[in-house]
Order: C-alpha cells, then sequence, then structure tokens
C-alpha cells in the first residue's frame, strides 16, 4: 500500500488532534450542509415526503456527522468530502424512513427507491424516477439532488475509478438489505437468511444476522470515498479497505446501532438483529467477538491508529446514548462492554456526551 503512505501524515494520530479538527471543520461543515438540505426537505410538495425527509435529518443527524469525521483525515479535500457523505447519508436516512414508516410494503418499489443510492455512486449511470412504483412522488426534486449533489462530488475524487468496484458492491449488498428487511414481517425473516446463504462465503463465521447487520453501515463506502481523494490510489489498496472494514468494523457499527434500539423497535414492530440471540450473555460474546475482528482487521492499514479511534468512537458514541440508560438489559451489556475501557473510549465518550447536549 505505498501509494496510501504518502498520505499517512494527514490522518490525525490521537484522539485531541483528532476532535479538534472534528470541533473546528467537521461539525461545521456537516452543519451546514444539513442547513441547505433542511430548507429543500421543507419545500417539498407532498405532505408525506416532506414530513420523512425533515424527520430523517432531525433525528439523524449524528449518522453524517460521525461518517464526516473520515473528512477529517483529509482537510484539504473536505469540501468535497463533507458534501458528499452528508448528501450519500442523507439519502440513507430519508430512504430508510420512508421504508420503515412506508405506506408501501413492496418489495419492487424499496428496490427502486434504493436505485437511487447505486445511482449516486456511479456518475454514468441513468437516473430515473424512484417513485414510480409508489402513491406519493412529489418531492420537487428532492431525491434527484442529492443523487446529483454526490455524483458532482464523486468526480472530483482523482482516485475513484480504482475505488468503484468496491464501493459498489457494499452499495448492492446495502440495497439487499434494505428491501429485505422493510418486506412484510412474515417473509423478512426468510428473505434475510435465504440472501444470506448466497453470501455466507464472504463470512463464513458469521451469523446470519450479524452477516446483515455489517451490509447496513455505510462506513466502509466513507473510508472508500477518503482513500479515493488520493491519486495514487490502486484496485489492491481499495480491496484491503474493504476488506478490513467489511464485515467487522460496518458489522459493529450497526450491531450498536441496534442494540441501543431494541425497546424502541420492539414497539415498533421493526426488526432489530440483536433480537436473535439466545441470550444476554450469547448477545455479549458475539459482539465482542465482533469488536476483536475490527481491531484486528484495521491492523492492514496504514494509519491504523486512526481507524482504531473510529472503532472506539463508535463504541464510545453508540454507548452513551440516553437510550441505554432507559433499558436495564442494555444498560448492563454497555457497562460490561466499557469495562476496563482504554482512555481513548472514555475520552471519546466524553466528547460524545458533550456533542449531543450541545444539539438538544
Amino acid at each position: 500500500m505505498i501509494e496510501l503512505e504518502q498520505s499517512r501524515n494527514q490522518f490525525p494520530k490521537e484522539p485531541i488532534r483528532l476532535m479538534s479538527r472534528v470541533y473546528k471543520f467537521i461539525l461545521p461543515g456537516v452543519r451546514n450542509e444539513l442547513d441547505g438540505w433542511r430548507q429543500e426537505a421543507g419545500a417539498i410538495p407532498d405532505p408525506e415526503l416532506r414530513r420523512q425527509a425533515l424527520a430523517s435529518i432531525a433525528t439523524k443527524e449524528f449518522h453524517c456527522q460521525g461518517g464526516s469525521v473520515y473528512a477529517a483525515a483529509n482537510l484539504a479535500q473536505r469540501d468535497v468530502l463533507i458534501p458528499l457523505i452528508v448528501a450519500f447519508q442523507t439519502i440513507s436516512d430519508y430512504l430508510d424512513n420512508l421504508c420503515d414508516r412506508s405506506t408501501s410494503m413492496d418489495e419492487h418499489d424499496f428496490r427502486l427507491l434504493h436505485q437511487s443510492m447505486l445511482d449516486a455512486v456511479n456518475p454514468c449511470a441513468q437516473v430515473r424516477d424512484y417513485y414510480a412504483l409508489r402513491e406519493e412522488s412529489d418531492d420537487g426534486g428532492y431525491l434527484l439532488h442529492l443523487v446529483q449533489t454526490c455524483r458532482s462530488n464523486i468526480l472530483k475524487l482523482p482516485g475513484y475509478p480504482a475505488a468503484k468496484p468496491y464501493i459498489v458492491d457494499l452499495v448492492q449488498l446495502y440495497t439487499d438489505l434494505q428491501v429485505y428487511k422493510h418486506i412484510a414481517p412474515n417473509r423478512r425473516e426468510q428473505a434475510l437468511v435465504r440472501w444470506w446463504e448466497q453470501h455466507k462465503h464472504r463470512t463464513p463465521h458469521l451469523r446470519w444476522n450479524e452477516f446483515a447487520a455489517a451490509t447496513g453501515s455505510t462506513l466502509g463506502v466513507f473510508m472508500l470515498f477518503l482513500a479515493a481523494s488520493n491519486p495514487d490510489l490502486d484496485n489492491d489498496s481499495a480491496e484491503i479497505i474493504q476488506r478490513s472494514y467489511f464485515p467487522h468494523v460496518c458489522g459493529l457499527h450497526i450491531m450498536l446501532d441496534y442494540l441501543i434500539d431494541q425497546a424502541e423497535d420492539e414497539v415498533g414492530g421493526d426488526l432489530n438483529f440483536c433480537s436473535y440471540y439466545e441470550n444476554k450473555e450469547t448477545m455479549l460474546k458475539r459482539i465482542a467477538l465482533i469488536v476483536e475482528g475490527a481491531r484486528r482487521d484495521i491492523k492492514r492499514l496504514p494509519a491504523s491508529s486512526f481507524h482504531r479511534m473510529i472503532i472506539e468512537g463508535l463504541l464510545a458514541l453508540y454507548l452513551s446514548d440516553p437510550k441505554v440508560s432507559e433499558q436495564r438489559e442494555i444498560r448492563d451489556v454497555s457497562r460490561q462492554l466499557m469495562r476496563r475501557s482504554p482512555l481513548m473510549r472514555l475520552f471519546f465518550f466524553a466528547n460524545s456526551l458533550w456533542i449531543r447536549k450541545q444539539h438538544l
């Protein structure tokens, strides 16, 4: 990975430097981008699409904040990376809301909606009417503008041709997951297991719910966006990055997300991958296994200390969420995962609490 060694010095090596960049450059940049998208979402003609677009920005801002941390590793390209990451994550969050609280249970509708994500990472693809299979369709050009924002910024990434096949692979897996997890509850588990059977050779040590969780993360895509900002990125390096993030770093991200959402998902009747474990002890053991896999995998990457901060930051971000204190069983699991926490994780824990407090 010689071609990535040149950019190693751009990566912040310790938590204080990383968070300094986050506070000074990343959070203001994300806020500025989301303010623009919030204004556009508020002008969507269809009331249901407008409601879901505004809700996705209001309740999932931290997804864009967390994803945009990757721009802290190449501040010279932050004016490309932050708009790209925010637009792509906003598509993801908006479509998740549309499918979660959908007036439809049609998997063809879900697949067409998520085709927008595949078109967003393929600047040469023909755009289409992503709402063609659903009743609500007049978004005033909101989704298309998000797609075009991704594409225009991708064209500014000199290393994108090398990263593209691995990004498309991850986005295709993400799209499949969103289709199968949102269909009728009596069909979704069978569909997800059948889908896992086609792909389990990639992650033979993971259970079906863990593989599915890994496909639900956008972190691998964001890391590849960052890598593509380097003109010297080659195919071998892009493949190593994908394998270093998928499945363990990506899987940890989404398993933590589901861990804290268990009570909420039970009330909403939403699928939750943490509910498929036999008991709390098994769940804790399996998540700990994924944490160790993530720590091992990122050692293959240059500037591995940056990626270690991403892992510890994920644990801190999710385990500091107010939802944890509201669920006794999750509180117990959180305490065990945080036991003997390295100072780095405690540092990010304190910063996560502070950032949340500022956005209340």
